[in-house]
């Protein structure tokens, strides 16, 4: 970051200037990665029942929202640029966004292992790869400047570099937003989810199905299930979480088992079309 933040100031190059500003939103986010993985190792409390694992999505939304920024900074200094013309020295720049390049290789290989399962790796590498994508502008743009003069292209390198790092952030960014607002993963198909509980030898009715992502690698389940008195409660609940450990990797699981008497007693009482209160769920009023 200091190399490049230096090597931009002294060849007037926007493209390193760019990538050290990358750099430096690096560092932060990567403290703010290492800050959440330590915290979310704290136990579970009163207050807190499922713990700090939450803090990981927040960290990685907070990534993508500063590589968006970050990119519309560029893009600015950017167009200014292009409109005003200033002298890069190519070949210094291209020495040093090579130099760049390596160090980023090598960060983005140490950290490519887990960026796929977990959300707030996914940012940090996201920011390395982001600098690598920027180091590589840097080099062409300096080559363009040795061979043709062409100073603009420093700057033209640099938009396009942003518009990919906004790109990656925004998909960052749904998919932080999808796990605070709980919504089903998107590698989870809801109903085939219900379709193996109901295939389940003993299940009569599966309702109030949800499925949601904890954090990075843990989903939760909960549901209600039906069934007849032949099987006992705790035999189906194992042939359960059976099939959706296998079939979906899903072993948080919170069930309520009913059998289909009850349930047929909620439905008749609910079909006399007064107002009154669902035996399956005390309390909830039903109109």
């Amino acid at each position: 970051m200091v190399a490049e933040a230096v090597g931009g100031w002294w060849t007037g190059s926007l493209a390193l200037l760019a990538d050290a500003g990358h750099m430096l939103t690096d560092v932060g986010a990567l403290t703010l990665t290492l800050f959440a993985f330590n915290f979310a190792r704290r136990p579970a409390t009163a207050k807190k029942t499922f713990g700090y694992y939450r803090l990981e999505i927040l960290a990685a939304f907070v990534n993508g929202i500063a590589l968006v920024l970050l990119a519309l900074w560029i893009i600015f200094e950017a167009l200014e640029r292009i409109q005003v013309e200033r002298e890069v020295l190519g070949l210094e720049m291209t020495l040093i966004a090579v130099g760049g390049l390596a160090v980023n290789i090598t960060a983005a290989f140490l950290l490519h292992s887990d960026h796929q399962h977990d959300l707030n790796i996914r940012g940090a590498w996201l920011h390395v790869m982001g600098d690598m994508l920027g180091s590589v502008a840097a080099i062409i743009a300096g080559l363009l400047i040795i061979t043709f003069g062409w100073n603009w292209a420093d700057a033209v390198c640099s938009v396009v570099i942003s518009l990919i790092i906004i790109f990656a952030a925004w998909r960052l960014i749904l998919e932080s937003v999808n796990v605070l607002l709980e919504g089903t993963p998107k590698h989870i198909d809801l109903p085939e989810v219900e379709r193996t509980i109901r295939d389940t030898e003993g299940v009569g009715g599966v309702h109030d199905l949800h499925v949601w992502t904890i954090s990075s690698g843990i989903v939760a389940l909960s549901a209600h299930i039906s069934h007849d008195d032949t099987i006992p409660h705790s035999e189906l609940l194992v042939r359960v979480r059976t099939r959706l450990k296998d079939a979906f990797n899903i072993d948080h699981l919170t069930i309520q088992m009913e059998t289909l008497d009850r349930e047929a007693e909620a439905v008749y009482v609910c079909e006399t079309g007064i107002k009154c209160f669902e035996p399956t769920y005390p309390g909830r009023e039903i109109k």
